[in-house]
């Protein structure tokens, strides 16, 4: 979380249970990126807070290249792929797969150019009044770009599935980027990765959802076979 080392480490501990929850209600290979998404927020959200730790004590600095590092890899680089390929992964209708993949491939074209920036780039992060804020380096034409086309790619496959719920994650994440752009533009990284963590609770209901639905599945009555007479 973006205002205190111990928010942020609170946080990270609520989203590694809610993250436990969600992987047990898997019933599927392919329902496990999904589910995994609360655990990951919790490791990037208990990664700031050792990174708050690292900036506000000198005897920590050690700390905070590896954290500033690995925040703004979950940040930049995992979740413009992660997101689209796990509700790519839930998909079963094929015309809808299509649109998924142009959404992964979006967001993978964004994940390849922050992470070119982030190498050539210089990356730091500071404390401006009690916010964490992360230099990514100079900003350009492309950078703003990808701003648009990371959201793109987070966004909106939540509204093109056809999984039961899924959009309730996709409002969640809209709401997160646009509470964090307009009162808080300036850390709008932290903000924003700390807002959408709430799409947690998202991720849960529709974990529930569909065990749910196998559990219907299951327990549904099976077609009875009729006798052919012995032949």
């Amino acid at each position: 979380m973006c205002f205190s080392a111990s928010a942020s480490f609170g946080a990270g501990a609520v989203l590694l249970a809610m993250g436990v929850t969600s992987l047990k209600k898997c019933s599927k290979p392919s329902q496990i990126l999904f589910a995994s998404i609360p655990l990951f927020f919790a490791l990037q959200q208990i990664t700031e807070g050792f990174l708050w730790v690292s900036l506000l004590h000198p005897s920590f600095a050690l700390c905070r290249w590896p954290a500033t590092y690995l925040f703004l890899l979950f940040a930049q680089i995992i979740w413009p792929v992660w997101v689209p390929l796990s509700i790519r992964l839930l998909e079963k209708d094929p015309n809808r797969k299509k649109w998924l993949n142009m959404a992964l491939g979006t967001g993978l074209l964004v994940s390849v150019y922050l992470a070119f920036r982030m190498v050539t780039q210089h990356v730091g992060a500071s404390i401006i009044g009690w916010h964490v804020v992360y230099d990514i380096g100079e900003p350009d034409p492309v950078l703003h770009s990808s701003t648009v086309l990371y959201f793109i790619a987070t966004v909106a496959p939540s509204f093109i599935s056809s999984v039961k719920k899924m959009w309730i994650f996709g409002i969640s994440a809209t709401l997160a980027y646009i509470i964090s752009y307009i009162f808080f533009e300036h850390y709008l990284i932290s903000v924003w990765c700390f807002l959408a963590a709430i799409m947690s609770s998202a991720v849960i209901t529709i974990m529930f959802d569909l065990y749910k639905n196998v559990l219907e599945d299951n327990n549904a009555p099976k077609p009875s076979v009729e006798s052919d007479g012995g032949k």
